[in-house]
């Protein structure tokens, strides 16, 4: 299903200061085996925190602690169920987590006609959705603990989308291409799609934050193969969605609008979202994209954009 696409032809700020805070495939394949290093991951606790949704603890080797994991129950759910489609939601940095997702109650409203188990785990407030080349596992974590744990426990089929909004939107691009035939589709909201894109200035913006980026990804010549825009030619057959604002206060900002002071950073996500999307254009990479024109960096923008693309990650 193809969402309205505006274009963006404005020329914008080079800055690159990212915050989080504020044709389709078939069958997915099982995830990767679990290596002898998370063998010993296990669930510790459960909370039914309502109704629908449960709160997981799982003792997780990969990161090196205690890890939590929200699980939303589709309609219909009962112990024992089987076969549901599974919507892995990933959080932005530096703030507030996985209860990002859940704290204003919109995801649970939006996703609660839908016939899958939805799973939002713990990130790290500046995981960036990968194996630290000196700290913790986050993508074993997501790919490897999570699933063999979690996925069996609430009936999960092998049909899987991921979204995610900021860090999260890298996320959720990145492990759709790094685990070729785990998604079926995958969509960003905002997402740091081009880290490549002002190294200096990412970099600089990591360090402020409490992260050696050579801890994280090693020598920026390494950063490719955890960036969406130079790992584009590996998602064909994914049906992919992403959105983003120019920067400008728009419609769902009430009161900035009129003079307003924009905002940089998501001038900068949209210059990144343009390079992924030539990018996957350079590659035969069919991209579904929002790019609406004036909106910030904030949730009203991304759960708009997540209720858009809905019909795409789980038609």
């Amino acid at each position: 299903m193809q969402l309205p696409v505006k274009k963006i032809l404005t020329w914008l700020v080079p800055v690159v200061m990212v915050t989080g805070c504020q044709g389709a495939a078939g069958s997915a394949a099982s995830p990767p085996a679990r290596s002898p290093a998370t063998a010993s991951a296990e669930i510790v606790s459960r909370e039914a925190v309502d109704g629908r949704t449960d709160k997981l603890v799982i003792d997780s080797p990969a990161t090196g602690g205690l890890r939590s994991v929200w699980v939303l129950k589709p309609a219909g759910w009962t112990p024992g169920s089987t076969g549901w489609r599974v919507l892995y939601l990933l959080h932005g940095c530096c703030a507030g987590g996985a209860w990002d997702w859940l704290r204003t109650g919109e995801t649970a409203r939006l996703t609660a006609r839908l016939d899958a188990v939805v799973i939002v785990p713990e990130g790290g407030s500046m995981g960036w959705y990968a194996d630290w080349r000196d700290g913790p596992g986050w993508e074993t974590f997501h790919m490897t603990e999570v699933p063999r744990l979690v996925e069996p426990r609430y009936g999960a089929g092998t049909r899987r989308a991921v979204a995610g909004f900021s860090m999260g939107g890298l996320g959720a691009f990145v492990y759709a291409a790094r685990h070729p035939g785990v998604f079926e589709a995958a969509a960003s909201f905002s997402g740091v799609l081009d880290i490549r894109d002002d190294v200096r200035g990412y970099r600089r913006f990591m360090a402020d934050n409490g992260v050696d980026t050579k801890d994280l990804w090693g020598d920026p010549s390494a950063w490719a193969e955890h960036n969406p825009a130079d790992l584009a030619g590996r998602l064909k057959g994914v049906r992919l969605y992403a959105s983003s604002g120019d920067g400008e206060p728009g419609p769902l900002d009430p009161g900035r609008q009129g003079g307003a002071t924009s905002d940089r950073t998501e001038a900068a996500i949209m210059r990144q979202n343009l390079n992924f999307a030539r990018a996957a254009e350079k590659a035969g990479v069919k991209v579904t994209t929002d790019f609406y024109g004036n909106g910030t960096h904030t949730w009203p923008y991304w759960m708009r954009s997540f209720e858009r693309a809905l019909p795409l990650l789980l038609p």
